[in-house]
């Protein structure tokens, strides 16, 4: 069975071509600045990475680029059994992964107010594959389902409840599929059942969030109504005073689409270190002695182990702290960093296994009370394996 995987921004359009008989990856890539001068496409297929330039005025034509590169080069006149799209947010209403149908495509476009820079990309990608392939199944897979049933008291907002009821105002928490597959290969790791363990998952990337993990059920998760929320990012501000907005919109003379577009895409590492958005361009300056970055880089960590903290007392203790997505897997600073404040929970980072090693491993020594891995995710594959469930 083949399924093919996408995720659709607002000028990209990423994709993974799955063979589910050994859930290996025959293809990838991503077409990227749709609608812009200078569209590009880059894929692996077959082992073979190409990039090119093209002409892509919208997503249909990068579709096309893509399906006209797989059909030539794997799939030949096997057909594509179904499409599982990524999709942001579910709104208050959806828990589950589901087929699409015209409902669901009406919900997903109703619930851009709650992402409205990312539900739009998602609901155009979906309507351009299904007039690709109008007759298998598409199936959207949510960010927020995995966080869809944390407790009332982890979800509510203090503002009055008649208005959080009306509107769905809530925590509703993202990067699902990514905490969901890092919490199960911890368990893998650990050689324990995922529902006797208490992990807390660190998805450090351009996009952060942390996530309590208990009984394999997410517990509380740092983003909340939107991904604007928690720990610091690459562009997005994180958790801020909301009179911070308020003073900010007065004083800059900010309409909303001028502080949304400040906290979301101009603020954050890039805001903090005038660098760059990219960790690895913010270590190098740090290391430098770029003071800005170095206050960047320790804003990240500090974040990161404050809710580790936090999240110790929601799970009553912890077996598991779980590093993933690109920063967390690849920078061995941060890791040591937000470890080094960890003792008082007996973690024991080694330093060698921390420093050295690829793929899934326990970077922990072995008396550690908490076992601290990295696990790669794989966003994509959970997305395929949703698809055929």
């Amino acid at each position: 069975m083949f399924v093919l995987v996408l995720n659709a921004g607002s000028s990209s359009l990423k994709f993974n071509l799955f063979d589910m008989a050994n859930e290996t990856s025959i293809a990838e890539g991503i077409a990227e600045r749709i609608g812009l001068a200078e569209a590009n496409l880059a894929c692996s297929i077959a082992g073979e990475k190409r990039k090119e330039a093209l002409s892509l005025p919208s997503h249909r034509e990068a579709l096309q680029a893509i399906l006209d590169r797989l059909h030539a080069n794997v799939l030949h006149d096997t057909p594509i059994h179904a499409v599982g799209h990524r999709v942001v947010h579910g709104g208050p209403k959806y828990g589950d992964s589901v087929l699409v149908t015209n409902e669901v495509l009406q919900d997903i476009d109703h619930f851009a107010m709650y992402a409205p820079l990312h539900n739009p990309a998602n609901a155009l990608g979906i309507r351009t594959a299904m007039a690709a392939f109008p007759d298998v199944p598409h199936v959207a897979v949510f960010d927020t389902a995995f966080h869809h049933h944390i407790p009332d008291h982890a979800r509510t907002y203090g503002i009055p409840y008649e208005m959080s009821q009306k509107y769905g105002i809530r925590r509703y928490g993202f990067h699902g599929t990514s905490h969901a597959f890092v919490a199960a290969r911890t368990a893998i790791l650990l050689c324990r059942p995922l529902r006797s363990l208490k992990v807390i998952t660190c998805h450090i990337g351009n996009g952060t969030s942390i996530c309590a993990v208990g009984q394999g059920k997410s517990m509380d998760t740092s983003m909340g109504m939107t991904p604007l929320q928690g720990v610091i990012m690459g562009t997005r501000c994180g958790t801020i005073d909301p009179s911070v907005v308020e003073m900010l919109m007065e004083y800059e003379h900010l309409d909303y689409e001028g502080i949304t577009n400040l906290l979301n895409k101009k603020s954050g590492l890039l805001g903090i270190s005038g660098v760059s958005s990219d960790f690895r361009e913010i270590e190098l300056a740090a290391d430098g002695g770029n003071d800005r970055a170095r206050l960047a880089r320790d804003l990240l960590t500090y974040n990161v182990r404050q809710y580790i903290g936090a999240y110790a007392t929601v799970l009553d203790g912890v077996d598991a702290i779980t590093f993933t997505a690109g920063i967390g897997t690849h920078s061995t600073f941060v890791r040591a960093k937000v470890c080094s404040k960890l003792g008082f929970l007996g973690v024991k980072l080694d330093p060698e296994a921390n420093e050295h090693g690829t793929g899934e491993r326990i970077i922990s020594t072995p008396d550690s009370r908490v076992v601290v891995t990295v696990v790669p995710t794989n966003e994509e594959l959970m997305i395929a394996r949703e698809t055929v469930r």
